[in-house]
């Protein structure tokens, strides 16, 4: 049964290192799968990579009861720059603090907190690396207050753990931060989850294991589960099988354990190291062993290097260091059921001061150091006091121990004049005083006023920085005092000092001095700078505008300037405008008002507003309606004016209203305009309408309109002009016509002239003759006439006039009539036709009447209009005799239409049919031909066109676009009205056919000449000779990691599709890759990139019109490979140097790799870093210890790992110091001691340390006596300095600045001195930064030659 037990223990121990080898694989995996960026990617080194798991391994050891579900711990951060070029002031994303892995038990919280930078703001977004989405109980947030990204997660599950990426992005690139949750399982769930399960398990009925089953069971599990397995088990004897699983144990252990070598009593003084050591044989390796001190156990991990417990072989040591009386006690050590036991007694010594109290004097703001050493350490607490109270460790004050417990350390940090004193050491009973005197530094101006130039009204500061706060100032102008005056603002915030001043005025100008002075300082510190009011100048931005407005309403002038600090004045008529009754002067900034609360006549005029370099005007006016007297309107609308024709008429209306309103007078509605017989007067307050030589038809109603733009006024009147009447209406009515007698009737006037009409005279005249003759009259009561004095046949023409007081009318002429037989008129000539038209004549033709009347046609009326007029002009005075006439003086661009009408003995016939309207306009040109006719663009479905207007003929109203496939013969219009434009696109085409094209211009003159295209134009696009994309993501070299994907993309243009070829160092590829392919772009892809495949890769483009190609670096890197030929050589006593030779892959690596130097003594089995960073292939080290030996080991490293170690075959034995023979008495010989002038064995070299490492210096000498070694940067002495750290000893001399900056560049001098002289040996240390390439690039070529240590 007991080997049974065994059997299980080591089998669950062989789980355990199976289960830690799979987390450090996966750990291992996850590094290789990190992929290099196509910009750059920063990641963890595989060193701290290393530690992670080493800590994954310690947590799975110390909770090795419990499961976990997670891969591995991953801390990653990957960085992508999208442009090529950063504006200024933008940057791409970046994490400005680390997020950190999370472990976790089931069912706790997890809170990863981000801190992002960027300009633009990025936007962050959380992802698992797994693709799942995030669960329900996960929330992420902004914390304002702390500007953090925050993904919290709730009631974590096994489901939880994952690789959780945080990416931020804005246009300039994106960044990517990956971190691993680990979700452990949690016990006393797992017992909640089994209590939950045992309802189901209950129904299916097992057996309980026998007792040895279950002691099978119990033996890999923890004391903690035991009651809970053997309720899952159903086991219910608990108590016996622990009692015999604790027998067997025992009998185990027994056997397991066996003391060769006991604990010994140790007697020590105190502060010194003591080791209690015993040989003890274990059968089992990993059995548990423990110290202790009395009954309390050692806690060794916890002890600060106090107690360590070491092993060597079978031995088993337990060292204590610097023990004291609180040490004494018995120390036992527990092995299973062994126990061994020693003691321990420390003796010690009285305590006393080994340190000179000598005064310290320390310059102002430097650090004041006291050390104090003891003869032997104590417990008693050292109490530093000054001015009799007790210094507690602060910013101020630093109080530090040494090592080895004997110095105690005082520093007074950034002393000041008030840490002057007495301090005093009390330690127990003793006591010590040591007095502090400070030196004050002189004040130093770091930043001086300078000259200030400022517009008047602006804003003035004048600002200086001191190197103390602790200063008292005092303020000038030209050298007189306002520090106390109200006109300045004076502000002081620690060390800067400022004055203000606000609204500048010219007043203001001058010199201003700060004089600082300081406590215990006689001196006084001075800055100047000068002041510059500029006189101040603004522009209109929005000017003033003219204003109306009626009498008594408020109104508002207003000015806006550029400048809100510059005043103006306002003027009226040129006077600047005081306090007026109701008006007001306001200012809003850069905007002036004027306001009026009610306008009066006084306010009228001109406004003007100015100020320094502007000016603006405006007219301020009474805008009153205009208004007419009632009482001479109602006098005008009772009785009309009355005027007898030929006389002349005044209307004369008096009014008001500002401004003068548009005066307008109409007669029937339609307006009277201005011409020799109208006249319309205008006064300020009336108006006159005058009307010369009125005529009856200036009868009718008159209207005056007054309009302004504050209203209108209308007044009616009614005009009465007496005249002689109109002529009698309509045409005469003959009502006999015969040998004897021609009776005729007529119809009294339309108008009589405003008077009654009396008579009617009637008048005669022979055809033929021009005199007329009374025949008769007729009063106003008849209206109806007989003439019996005719002659048979004779034509007669009569005329009757009306008569009134005023005296006759015109004639109303009758046509010609005979006596007698009658003749009729002749027949309707036909339609006349228009030919030989030009812009101002064209020839009139028509043929005569069929029918003449009975009487031969004397001649013809020819007559035109204009189109859409009703009047008609008579073109000849004389019957014309042709039937052809050429009419002229017709105007320009106006359509005719003409009549004709026949005339015969018995008079004028019918007219004939109206002609068609003519266009008075000469004959329009048909366009020639089009010109340049071309393709402009053309794709698969459709083809652009493009063309000149023809030269000749006149302008084309559009063009007629004709096409034709070239398998076909007919031709087809591409429209269906002409095209108004120089330029088509004709669509729907066939891709790849061929298609002609023609084009004829067209107006209203005819259709021009077609003009064809030579030859057909296929539905293609234009060519285009290959050529890349530059603008896209395009590369010229790449740096991929072994292992990932090699992918590179590449975008083009190019028609027709070009033929692409692919070639990695001129050799067309035909491997492991992918190529894709497309219209206009193409993909190399390799899916697993191997060290062989680095190289130049070209993409070949080919078409018809040309080729193109572009060329991509690709560099794959891997874990670099080792160093070869370690060799080892000591040049000094305790240095030792090594050299080796360049592993390959450094050289091709530009991103910064190194060597890592590690040492080992042989007494432990544990490397320690010597040096980290090293580009050289040789490294010296120092601080070896005489009489040990060491292993040396050499590593490669670069950014994507460390290569495998590099060790030193066999052990180095650094030299012994020799030791006298102190059992031989020999002779004593008086020597005169061996005096050497200083001289450097090893000389100092320059060093490049990049910015915030630590550089150490070292070179090796001789010289005897032991010479003094001084520091120097340039000619300052730095070996007192706190800010450096050097030491000597063993013949070699160490400088140490920590932390490098860019100050600490320079020349580095080390001089060493005994009375035998001097020597002096120099070195250089440049400081670059982590992107400095160049420089670090030609540092590593120089170091290859000149040794040079980075």
């Amino acid at each position: 049964m007991a080997t049974e037990l065994l059997q299980a223990t080591g089998g669950r121990m062989e789980q355990m290192e199976q289960h830690m080898g799979q987390v450090r694989q996966m750990s291992d995996m996850q590094m290789s799968s990190s992929s290099t960026s196509s910009t750059f990617t920063s990641s963890m080194s595989s060193t701290k990579l290393r530690k992670v798991s080493q800590g994954l391994s310690r947590t799975m050891e110390e909770h090795s009861g419990v499961q976990c579900k997670t891969s591995a711990v991953v801390e990653s951060c990957s960085q992508v720059q999208k442009s090529l070029h950063l504006p200024k002031g933008e940057s791409v994303p970046d994490f400005e603090e680390k997020l950190r892995p999370i472990t976790a038990q089931e069912g706790d919280n997890a809170v990863f907190k981000a801190k992002v930078t960027g300009n633009p703001q990025p936007s962050v977004n959380w992802e698992r690396a797994s693709g799942c989405p995030l669960s329900d109980a996960t929330k992420s947030f902004y914390d304002n207050i702390n500007n953090q990204h925050i993904l919290k997660i709730k009631n974590l599950t096994l489901e939880d753990a994952d690789v959780y990426k945080c990416i931020a992005s804005n246009k300039h690139g994106e960044s990517t931060y990956s971190i691993s949750l680990i979700v452990t399982e949690n016990p006393a769930l797992d017992f909640k989850k089994m209590l939950k399960k045992r309802s189901v398990e209950k129904r299916e009925e097992k057996r309980p294991p026998t007792e040895e089953e279950m002691l099978k069971i119990l033996a890999g599990a923890d004391k903690k589960d035991y009651e809970r397995i053997c309720a899952e088990h159903g086991f219910t004897d608990f108590r016996g099988i622990l009692k015999k699983l604790k027998e067997m144990k025992k009998q185990v252990e027994v056997e397991m354990v066996r003391v060769l070598k006991p604990l010994e009593d140790i007697t020590a003084t105190a502060d010194t190291s003591i080791v209690f050591d015993t040989i003890l044989e274990l059968k089992d390796p990993n059995i548990r062993m423990q110290w202790f001190l009395g009954a309390e156990l050692l806690r060794v991990q916890y002890s600060h290097g106090k107690y360590e417990v070491k092993q060597m072989g079978t031995k088993h040591m337990l060292c204590i260091s610097s023990v004291s009386l609180s040490d004494t006690g018995t120390y036992t050590l527990q092995v299973g059921d062994k126990r061994l036991s020693a003691r321990l007694t420390v003796i010690d010594e009285p305590l006393k001061f080994l340190s000179d109290f000598k005064p310290k004097k320390v310059t102002e703001r430097q650090t004041a150091t006291f050390e104090i050493r003891l003869s032997k350490k104590t417990n008693t607490p050292l109490i530093w006091k000054v001015k009799g109270k007790e210094v507690k460790r602060d910013e101020k004050f630093d109080v530090s121990l040494s090592e080895d417990g004997l110095t105690y350390t005082l520093k007074i940090k950034d002393v000041k004049v008030s840490d002057t004193g007495d301090y005093t050491i009390n330690i127990g009973d003793l006591t010590a005083t040591v007095p502090l005197f400070i030196e004050r530094i002189p004040i130093k101006f770091t930043s001086h006023f300078k000259n200030v130039r400022v517009q008047e009204r602006g804003k003035a500061r004048l600002e200086c920085e001191m190197s103390s706060k602790d200063v008292h100032i005092r303020w000038l102008k030209d050298g007189c005092d306002i520090t106390a005056s109200r006109r300045y603002i004076f502000m002081r915030e620690g060390k800067r000092a400022e004055v203000i001043i606000e609204e500048c005025e010219l007043t203001d100008e001058g010199e201003y001095s700060v004089i600082c002075t300081q406590d215990n300082d006689a001196n006084e510190y001075v800055t100047s700078a000068n002041l510059t009011v500029d006189e101040r100048f603004a522009s209109v931005k929005s000017s003033m505008s003219d204003a109306q407005c009626p009498t008594g309403s408020p109104a508002e002038l207003c000015v806006v300037l550029d400048d809100e600090k510059v005043d103006g004045v306002w003027l009226k008529d040129g006077v600047e405008v005081s306090e007026l009754r109701g008006v007001q002067v306001v200012k809003q900034g850069a905007v002036h008002k004027l306001i009026f609360s009610g306008v009066t006549d006084t306010d009228e005029g001109k406004y003007t507003f100015r100020a320094k370099g502007a000016e603006s005007e405006a007219v301020l006016t009474i805008a009153d309606p205009p208004e007419m007297d009632s009482s001479v309107l109602d006098l005008l609308g009772a009785r009309p004016v009355t005027v007898k024709a030929g006389q002349t008429a005044t209307i004369k209306i008096p009014f008001k209203g500002k401004p003068p309103p548009k005066i307008t007078w109409y007669k029937d509605g339609v307006e009277v305009m201005e011409d020799e017989r109208n006249k319309v007067e205008r006064t300020a307050d009336g108006t006159s309408l005058v009307l010369s030589r009125c005529v009856r038809e200036d009868s009718g109603a008159i209207m005056l309109r007054l309009k302004s733009d504050c209203g209108t006024a209308v007044a009616n009147l009614h005009l009465n002009v007496i005249d002689h009447p109109k002529p009698p209406q309509g045409k005469v009515e003959f009502l006999e016509l015969s040998g004897k007698i021609v009776k005729m009737k007529w119809k009294a006037p339309r108008d009589n002239g405003g008077k009654q009409v009396t008579s009617f005279v009637i008048e005669r005249r022979t055809a033929g003759k021009k005199s007329w003759t009374r025949v008769g009259g007729v009063d106003s009561s008849t209206i109806i006439f007989s003439d019996d004095k005719v002659e048979e046949g004779q034509a007669y023409q009569y005329r009757i006039r009306a008569v009134n007081a005023e005296g006759m009318s015109d004639p109303l002429e009758t046509e010609e009539v005979r006596a007698g037989e009658p003749v009729e008129p002749p027949g309707t000539a036909s339609q006349p036709q228009v030919s030989n038209i030009t812009k101002d004549s064209m020839t009139v033709s028509w043929t005569p009447p069929a029918h003449d009347g009975g009487a031969p046609v004397l001649g013809y009326i020819l007559e035109r209009r204009k189109k859409g007029s009703n009047m008609w002009l008579q073109v000849n005075k004389e019957l014309l005799t042709d039937t052809k006439v050429m009419v002229e003086g017709l105007v320009d661009d106006v359509e005719y239409e003409f009549r004709v009408t026949s005339v015969n003995r018995a008079g004028a016939g019918s007219a004939s049919t109206i002609s068609n309207a003519v266009l008075a306009k000469d004959p329009t040109r048909a366009p020639g031909l089009v010109r340049n006719l071309c393709v402009s663009d053309s794709t698969n479905s459709s083809i652009s066109l493009r063309w000149t207007p023809p030269e000749q003929g006149d302008e084309p109203s559009g063009y007629i676009l004709e096409v034709r496939p070239e398998d076909a013969k007919e031709w087809t219009k591409a429209t269906k009205i002409p095209i108004a434009v120089t330029a088509f696109n004709v669509g729907g085409l066939q891709e790849q056919r061929k298609y002609h094209f023609r084009i004829r211009a067209v107006n209203e003159g005819g259709v021009g000449e077609p003009i064809e295209l030579l030859e057909g134009v296929p539905a293609m696009p234009p060519p285009v000779s290959p050529r890349f994309d530059l603008q896209g993501k395009l590369k010229n070299q790449m740096v991929v990691r072994a292992g990932s994907a090699l992918c590179i993309h590449l975008s083009f243009t190019a028609s027709p599709t070009p033929v692409v070829t692919w070639f990695k160092d001129d050799i067309i590829t035909a491997g492991r890759e992918v190529i894709t392919k497309s219209q206009n772009h193409s993909q190399f892809l390799i899916s697993t990139s191997q060290r062989s495949d680095s190289g130049i890769y070209r993409v070949h483009l080919k078409n018809d019109n040309g080729e193109a190609h572009y060329d991509v670096t690709v560099r794959v890197t891997d874990f670099p490979r080792p160093p070869k030929n370690l060799g080892l050589e000591e040049e000094v006593p305790s240095t030792v140097t090594l050299q080796w030779d360049h592993t390959p892959d450094l050289a091709d690596d530009d991103e910064g790799a190194h060597y890592i130097i590690l040492k080992r003594d042989t007494s432990t089995a544990s490397w320690f870093t010597v040096a980290e960073r090293v580009f050289s292939n040789k490294y010296t080290v120092t601080g070896l210890l005489p009489g040990r030996k060491y292993y040396f080991r050499v590593i490669a490293h670069n950014s994507i790992g460390d290569s495998d170690p590099l060790d030193s075959k066999e052990p180095l034995i650094m030299a012994k110091e020799k030791e006298c023979i102190r059992s031989l008495r020999l002779k004593v010989y008086d020597s005169k001691p061996r005096q050497v002038k200083p001289t450097f064995l090893l000389p100092l070299k320059d060093h490049a340390v990049r910015r915030g490492h630590d550089c150490t210096m070292s070179c090796a000498y001789q010289g005897m006596p032991t010479p003094q070694a001084c520091w120097y940067k340039g000619e300052s002495k730095i070996s007192d300095s706190p800010r450096f750290w050097h030491s000597t000893a063993n013949g070699v001399c160490t400088l140490v600045i920590p932390t490098c900056g860019a100050k600490d560049s320079g020349e580095y001098t080390l001089v060493l001195e005994n009375p035998l002289g001097t020597a002096k040996c120099s070195c250089n240390l440049v400081i670059f930064d982590k992107d400095d390439n160049s420089l670090l690039e030609s540092l590593t070529k120089q170091a290859n030659k000149e040794k040079l240590i980075l």
